[in-house]
This record gives structure tokens, sequence and C-alpha cells, in this order.
């Protein structure tokens, strides 16, 4: 056994600017900067832990100074031309004092005295202060290089003092490329697989990857296994995690609850099993496009798989699942029964509903809305076409072609003058000359002035455009059948009925403004109604489902009610006006009322 072993973290630290994995943009720089005499006085060298800082340090000042390939990185600093410092051990102001006192000494071989500081961050303001003149304007053979994992908490009066270089994570292939030359030196047989995991596991320090390699080989010999790595490691198995998401494609309670059982009691950590799950359900979305393969960090055999189980899959529900995971994640930290939560969140992810069936159930429902849409359209119109059909019949059917102009709906007529004449009835036999006795309208061809009814039979006469309030119009018989309208005429004559039914399904201020409308116009089941002032046309829009409904059981037809405000002279009597233009009255004339209505928000009850 040799006594002297050393960690692979140190038998293979780089000894040159080639040996450095995945941060070329620093060497070169630094090796352009050598070979054209640029140096720097002073370098900052940030990033993640494990990346190679501490060690492009010592190169850089392995190659400035020219030191022998005998003398590796750790004996550096027992050489009198390079100091290396951890500041966080020497972190106060005395000690950058007598840093300052031995930067003052030239070299006594090589050209540069080089300090290296690891861990600069953890200097206190006062030593970076102390500091900063003497970095600011050091002698000619002194250089300094920093080194550390969060540049933010250096000051900036530091920073704007040196170059500073960001060393950027290693990528997993990189890692397993590494890996693998240093398991053929050291004769360590090793699958794909396993370095993969190694790499994986390492998040982009190479360093961390040699000390995991380091473990595997203490507990798995110089053979390692797939199985036995993840023993050695506590890493969730890959296996598991393609078990879980099969579980859920099969919708599978019993066998989810079982894997989720020996994960437990095989000692599984359940956050790290999410995070584990989390990234392979983020893969499997990746791997839904052939396209995007590249992007997975796994062997080739791995991303086959996943393309494989990600077809089982929409993208919609892999996007579901990762909401899903995340927010058990956070959950999980403060339950008091995390096996309990993670058997939920698998419970969820199995009776979650997928995209294709929500997709095929809003379909049916679109169909089943066209089909009844058309069979109430079938119902209303009947056979447009049938002889012997009545006006109201065909009230919801296709509207015949008009060959006259569409009814006016201009202004209302003076009706202040003297009562019209009867219009002559046509010669429809006794029956239609009686209905026709009581008929109130003005004298005149109206097809020609106002254009042809746009309800019932050519024989209807339909009113003008506009006509004035109910209540100045005379009731006339009926003349259409008990359900179903044939022209404005139907609808003043039975407007009385329709405010007695009213009256006893709405709301007592709807049925008092409604009273007080005046009806102007009807087209294509379009009612025009006016109103006298703003708050009876947005009473009367609020409650417009409730008046088309109610309309349809007293007509037979809906009919959609539109306002139209037109204000009139200012009335006098106060006995004319609503209950709310009163309440309105009674606050501009008592100031205490006022003050209610301002301070407390009182209105009025109906």
């Amino acid at each position: 056994m040799n006594q002297n072993y050393r960690a692979l973290t140190r038998t293979y630290r780089p000894q040159s600017f080639e040996d450095i994995v995945s941060q070329e943009h620093v060497s070169n720089t630094l090796k352009n900067a050598i070979r054209d005499n640029r140096l720097s006085h002073a370098y900052m060298f940030c990033g993640p832990r494990g990346v190679g800082k501490t060690t492009m340090a010592r190169v850089l000042a392995r190659a400035v100074n020219e030191v022998s390939d005998v003398v590796d990185g750790e004996s550096l600093s027992r050489t009198l031309n390079i100091v290396e410092m951890d500041a966080a051990s020497n972190r106060k102001i005395e000690d950058v004092r007598s840093l300052k006192e031995v930067i003052r000494v030239p070299p006594q071989n090589g050209r540069y005295k080089i300090f290296i500081i690891d861990e600069v961050h953890m200097l206190t303001k006062e030593a970076f202060n102390a500091l900063l003149k003497t970095l600011e304007e050091p002698p000619a053979h002194a250089i300094f290089i920093f080194a550390t994992t969060e540049p933010h908490k250096i000051l900036p009066t530091i920073l704007s003092r040196v170059q500073r270089f960001d060393f950027k994570r290693i990528s997993v292939g990189e890692i397993v490329d590494r890996l693998r030359t240093i398991s053929e030196k050291e004769s360590i047989r090793i699958d794909d697989e396993s370095l993969h995991v190694i790499a994986k596991r390492a998040d982009g320090a190479l360093r961390d990857a040699l000390g995991l390699m380091d473990q595997a080989i203490a507990f798995c010999g110089d053979q390692i296994e797939y199985k036995e790595l993840l023993r050695a490691l506590n890493v969730v198995d890959r296996d598991d995690l393609f078990s879980f998401m099969q579980a859920v494609k099969a919708r599978n309670s019993l066998e989810g609850l079982t894997l989720i059982r020996g994960l437990l009691q095989a000692g599984t950590d359940i956050q790290e099993f999410l995070g584990s799950l989390t990234e392979h359900i983020r893969n499997l979305y990746v791997a839904h496009s052939s396209k995007r393969l590249h992007l997975l960090e796994a062997t080739e055999e791995t991303r086959k798989r996943y393309a494989r189980q990600a077809g089982d899959y929409s993208e919609n529900d892999l996007m579901r699942m990762l909401h899903l995971v995340s927010e058990a994640q956070l959950k999980l930290k403060e339950a008091q029964q995390p096996g309990v939560h993670f058997e939920i969140l698998m419970l969820k992810l199995i009776h979650m509903s997928h995209s294709k069936e929500l997709d095929t159930l809003l379909s049916e429902l679109q169909d089943l809305k066209k089909n009844s849409s058309n069979e109430e359209l079938n119902e209303t119109s009947g056979s447009a076409a049938r002889p012997g059909m009545s006006g109201a019949e065909r009230v919801s059917g296709p509207e015949p072609d008009r060959s006259g102009p569409e009814p006016d709906s201009g202004p209302m007529p003076d009706r202040s003058g003297p009562e019209p004449d009867s219009r002559p009835a046509p010669d429809n036999g006794p029956a239609g000359q009686k209905m026709e006795e009581n008929r109130t309208e003005p004298p005149g061809n109206y097809d020609g002035l106002y254009g042809r009814p746009s309800f019932g039979d050519k024989d209807i006469r339909t009113a003008p455009a506009a006509v004035h309030s109910v209540s100045e119009v005379k009731a006339s018989p009926k003349s259409t059948p008990a359900n179903g309208i044939n022209g404005i005429r139907d609808v003043i004559d039975k407007w009385e009925e329709f405010l007695v039914y009213l009256e006893k399904k709405a709301p007592r201020v709807l049925y008092l403004q409604m009273q007080r409308v005046k009806i102007s116009s009807l087209k294509e089941r379009r009612l025009q109604v006016i109103v006298d002032n703003e708050f009876a046309r947005q009473l009367v829009e609020e409650n417009q489902d409730l008046l088309s409904n109610s309309l349809k059981e007293e007509f037979g037809v809906s009919l959609k009610i539109h306002c139209k405000v037109e204000r009139g002279e200012k009335k006098e009597n106060s006995g004319s006006l609503s209950p709310y233009e009163q309440f309105k009255e009674l606050q501009k004339k008592d100031p205490h009322i006022r003050t209610l209505v301002e301070l407390f928000g009182a209105e009025l009850e109906y």
C-alpha cells in the first residue's frame, strides 16, 4: 500500500495553460500578454468553485518567472518570488501592512515578485483600503493575482484597478473526457454511464468530479459499475425516474405508491429525488423534438430512451408536471410528513387530465353547442316555405327578400295633432274589418314611406318607425297568434301584458323604468326604445338577459332591447320624475341629505 497517496485533485492539478480545461479565453489572453511583454500589475480571477482560478494563478506565476516543471504547484509558495496568501485567515489590516513590507523587497531571482491572494473577498473594508494605494502604484517588480468566488463583495475601487477574468463552469462532456483520461492513467475500468453520473453530480466543477472519482474508486475498486456507483454516491437511479413516469403514464396508482415505498425504505432523500425528477421531466420536454436532443447531457442510449418516453406526453402535459413537482419541492421543506406529500404528488400526476383528453372534451362541447343551436333554430324557424304558415311561425326564420327600403329609425314624428283617421281595412272579410276598426294609424302609403315590414306577411301593416310611449297609443284587439309577433304594432299591443308579467319577475326599479320607456322601432329582433336619462339606459342594459327572457316568454320570440337616450324639456311636476331623479333633486335641495350621501355613501333603496 502506498504510504504517500495523493488525492486525484492534487495529483492531476494542471501545470501548464494547455492542461487547464474549458478556460481557453483566459489562457490565450495570458499567453499573449506574456509573449508580448504586456503583463498587468494586477489580475482578478472570478468564477464558481473548482473551475481552476487558483490553478490558473499558479500557472501564470510559473510562466512569468519560468519555474521548472519539477516544482509542482503546491511548492511554488515556498519560493521567495511567489507569495500565496489565504485572505480568509489573513483578513485584517495588520496582515495587509505586513504584506506591504514584503512587497517592497525585490525578487531574489526571476523577473517578478508575484502575490496570489485567494478568497480575496474575505478581506475587511479597512484591509482593502490599506491595500488600495499599493495596488494603484505598485513597485515595477510586483504582480498581484486575486481569486474569488464572490466578486460582488469586492470594493469598486479595487475592481477598477485590476484586469478581471470570469471563469465559466465546465460542461459535462468536458468533465467526462477528463475523467476518462485520468481513469486510463490510473488503470480504472468505468463505463460511460457512470462517468456521466459523476460529471453531472459535480455541477460544472472539475475538482468536485475528481473528488467523487476518488470516492467511487475507494468504494468500488478498480472496476466501477453503474449500480455500485449509485450506492456509493447516493444518487437517484435513472431507472427509478423512468419507472415513476411509466406509472404516471399507465395511471397505475398501486405501482406508483409501491415505488415510493421502496424509495423511502432504501433511504432515498425525497428532496433529492424531486430535484432529479424535475430534471428528468425537463429532459423529456427537450427530447420531445429530435432537433433538441443535442441539449441533453447524457449518453446516446439514454437520449434515445428519453425520446421514446417523451412521445407518451404532450409538451403542455410536461409543463404542467414541472409546475406540480416544483410546488411540491417548496411545500416539502416545511411539511411534517414529507412521505405523505410525496405520495400526494404521485397521485396528482396520475389523475391529472392530459391535454389530449381536454382537447377532445372541448371539441365535443363545441359540437354539442353547435348542434343545440341548429336544433333551436330549426324549432323556431320550421319550414319557412310551407303554405299557410303564419307570420309568427316564420319570425325566427330566414327573412324574405324585400324590394323596398328598410324602415326608417329616425326621429319620432309629432303625434300632438288630432287623432288620425283609421286606415281602410283590406277586403279580408268581416273578421278582418272588425280587427281594423280600432287600429289608429296615420293615413298614407307606409310601404313607400317606411319600407316593407320586417316581420310577417305582406298584408300585415306596420306602425311608423317611431311612436310615442305605450300610454299614448290606443290598445287594439290582438291580430296575431298568442305567441309570436308580426311587427312593431304587435309589440305595442302586447306591451301592457308584458309589463304585468315583468312586475312579477323583475325588481321594482326596473319595472317602474320600463313603464316610462318609449318604443321606437323593431328591426331584425332588435327592439329600440327611448329613455330620458343615462341611469335608465344603464339599468336596462344591465338587466338585458332578464328582459330578453321575459320578452321571449311573453311574445314567443327572443328580442334584444337597445336603448337610446333623448333628453326632453325639464319637467316641472316632480311627480313625473323617477324615484332616482327625485332622490337626486332632494339632494340638491337639502344639504343634510347631501352630506349623508357624501360621508356614508347612502343610496336609494327600492
